[in-house]
């Protein structure tokens, strides 16, 4: 049928409003009908999602000014200063979050309590650009003037953040408030938080959360704390439980510079406290090594007993730095909580297969299972797994001992969407079992993997199974025996494969980055790629930057060439290629996939 044939009112009501924007600018260029039916459908999008690329405010501009009806904004806003976005907020909105927020400076927070007073959910990243009482100024602007906020979130990133940042913030919380994230607090002011967010708890046995809670509710209805602290110690966590008996979700985080005292250290007696929290359903607690290298070490098997008998209603576990935990610890919380569906152990030294032996035995209803760095984890593990008909997510990030032996169990997981096998030892022949398969993974990690080599690939994609057109993001960072041979089968038969990692891999050349360049939108259903990492791909040369002019490269949204020489040229010659490719970012600075974990270090000449 001839889509133009199609009356406008029924083009837009029935398909147009349920596409992505980056789809809508596509369907508007096939004609000028269509292009009419999307004109018409941008001022009736209630919601727009803009955090796949990083637009400039010229591009920013040219989207928001068609689409007057907005109420929730999502913006990457790497590309962005205070001048691009005064002109839309506005009192429409009840949502807004804005990502990477390297260039918008605090005053940001003050144009955003005066102009959205009916926000009900706002979420920032920032970089520390001023002092932090610059800060705490004008963030009691905007909660002084957003009365109404259901959820909050703001992160600050830097090298040296002032921790004090959030101090007193306490006074100016609406009490509106159920989810909360604050990004990084010193524990005595968490604390001091703590104190002043508690809820009654007699008001909260007979809470409804069916019922929309009013400013004048005893306590704060808080039901989503995250916070990143100095320190986690048992006075913070305990107070915790006692003062916010609503908890649905608790994320705790610490990145001490020292190693705790013991009057300043979470201990089984905290975790303990865990069971007041009956409601309680996400938890996560990690301790960082990024300042220091510690671990809670005053947490042991009884501890991790204590938790698996006072929440048992857990649906998802994340865990770090449990140092002195064992077998038995772990195993008891996969056993007790039986409505467990997110499962994720990091950096734990005695979490071996053991832990996983009887899984068979009891009701699994697990869908993603992550283990990173847990060096005694093995094949075992993963065969054990297999059990799990829903498991949809397996990261195995850094257990070196898994091998081709589990690939087959793999295999047979027909809900798998994303594996994760960095590090592993796995071959040529496990990934021609993997590339036979059914499971529609959609994302995979092969980054150091060291005994994969071009045929490996080769295999994959043309074993036969789901792979070749269920594959969208492939990671081969590190893999020495990768070269041109298996990129360019990666051009010709991954035809679904939208994002690409090959950093580190020094046998690529210009002729790898000549055969994506041409990797053409709808042939044998394929898709365009839109974010490429080269970093310290060092067998390129400067002819390789012909390849990023248009029209090679269609839709590509980010790309990292840091330690190439494709930035021998200078930053003249990449500024034009950003003017050229307004929807591009380039990336120097050897971020992972997207600048989600560097943003805050970018320079702005050439973003």
């Amino acid at each position: 049928m001839d889509l133009e044939a199609i009356p406008s009112g029924v083009m837009v009501k029935e398909v147009l409003l349920k596409l992505d924007t980056e789809t809508l600018c596509s369907v508007a260029c096939v004609s000028r009908a269509l292009r009419f039916s999307v004109s018409q459908a941008l001022p009736l999008l209630s919601s727009l999602h803009l955090s796949a690329f990083s637009p400039d405010a010229q591009t920013l501009a040219h989207i928001l000014c068609r689409c007057s009806g907005l109420k929730s904004l999502t913006l990457n806003c790497l590309r962005l200063d205070d001048s691009s976005l005064g002109g839309f907020l506005g009192p429409q909105l009840q949502e807004l979050n804005f990502l990477s927020c390297t260039l918008l400076s605090y005053q940001l927070l003050a144009s955003i309590g005066k102009s959205c007073p009916n926000l009900r959910v706002l979420m920032l990243e920032l970089v520390e650009q001023e002092s932090a009482e610059v800060f705490k100024s004008n963030l009691a602007r905007m909660l002084s003037g957003c009365l109404y906020l259901e959820s909050l979130c703001l992160k600050i990133r830097g090298t040296d953040v002032d921790a004090s940042a959030f101090q007193s913030v306490q006074f100016f919380l609406p009490k509106t408030l159920r989810i909360l994230t604050l990004h990084p607090v010193l524990e005595q002011d968490g604390i001091q938080l703590i104190s002043k967010l508690q809820v009654d708890r007699t008001f909260s046995e007979t809470a409804d959360f069916c019922i929309t809670f009013s400013p004048i509710t005893a306590g704060f209805p808080l039901q989503c704390l995250s916070l990143v602290l100095d320190i986690i110690s048992d006075e913070l966590f305990i107070l915790i439980t006692r003062s916010l008996p609503l908890l649905i979700e608790l994320d705790l985080e610490d990145r001490p510079h020292k190693e705790p005292l013991l009057h300043r250290d979470l201990t089984n007696n905290g975790l303990q406290s865990l069971g007041s929290c009956h409601r309680l359903t996400s938890l996560s607690l990690i301790r960082s090594r990024r300042n220091h290298q510690v671990s809670f070490k005053r947490i042991n098997d009884m501890g991790m007993f204590l938790l698996s008998e006072g929440c048992k209603g857990l649906e998802s576990v994340r865990l770090c730095g449990f140092s002195r935990v064992s077998d038995a610890g772990f195993a008891s919380i996969l056993h007790s909580c039986q409505r467990l569906k997110k499962f994720e152990v990091r950096n734990a030294l005695f979490l071996s297969d053991l832990a996983f032996h009887n899984l068979a035995g009891v009701p699994c209803s697990l869908v993603e299972v992550r283990l990173f760095s847990c060096s005694l984890i093995t094949s075992e593990t993963v065969k054990k797994l297999a059990c799990c008909r829903s498991l949809e997510v397996l990261d195995l990030c850094g257990c070196k001992s898994i091998a081709d032996s589990c690939l087959s169990s793999i295999s047979c997981l027909h809900r798998l969407t994303s594996v994760n096998l960095s590090g592993a030892d796995v071959t040529n022949y496990g990934l021609s079992v993997l590339g036979q398969g059914s499971p529609p993974i959609t994302h995979l990690c092969l980054r150091g993997c060291k005994r994969v080599t071009d045929e490996g690939l080769s295999l994959l994609l043309h074993g036969g199974g789901t792979m070749s057109k269920s594959l969208s993001a492939l990671d081969l960072g590190h893999m020495p025996g990768i070269s041109d041979k298996a990129i360019l089968t990666i051009s010709k038969a991954g035809i679904g494969i939208t994002e690409l990692c090959i950093r580190y891999c020094f046998n690529v050349t210009d002729s790898s980055v000549e055969a994506l360049a041409m990797k053409r939108r709808f042939r044998d259903g394929g898709k365009l790629l839109r974010r490429l990492d080269l970093f310290n791909c060092t067998g390129l040369s400067v002819e390789s930057m012909r390849s990023l002019r248009k029209p090679s490269f269609p839709g590509l949204h980010w790309l990292g060439i840091g330690h190439t020489r494709l930035t021998s040229k200078g930053n003249a010659v990449l500024t034009e290629i950003c003017k050229l490719r307004r929807w591009l970012t380039l990336c120097l600075d050897g971020c992972e996939m997207g600048c989600h974990d560097g943003w805050q270090f970018h320079r702005p000449d050439y973003r």
